[in-house]
């Protein structure tokens, strides 16, 4: 049994003029960004700006191993000739 599932194109962007663009922008860039279909900005039938919504912000980077490679052993405590006294010993 095959089952054919239909194939949905990308809707074509929302076209507007640009009078009503520049009467209602905020509302347009809201519902850009809310609902991520881009808007075609026209001026007599002719396309002279497209609304994109904004890409995915980029994950902030770890900061697990921030300090890598930046510090400095100065002395290690193997390397002491000191000695120190054990308890009851002056």
């Amino acid at each position: 049994m095959v089952i054919e599932l239909p194939i949905f194109a990308p809707m074509p962007p929302e076209t507007m003029s640009v009078s009503k663009f520049k009467a209602t922008c905020l509302a347009v860039l809201e519902r850009v960004r809310a609902t991520g279909q881009p808007v075609l900005v026209t001026k007599f039938g002719t396309p002279i700006a497209q609304v994109l919504p904004p890409a995915p912000a980029a994950p902030p980077p770890s900061w697990l191993g921030a300090l890598r490679g930046r510090g400095r052993i100065v002395n290690e405590l193997g390397a002491l000739d000191m000695q120190f006294p054990l308890d009851g010993e002056p």
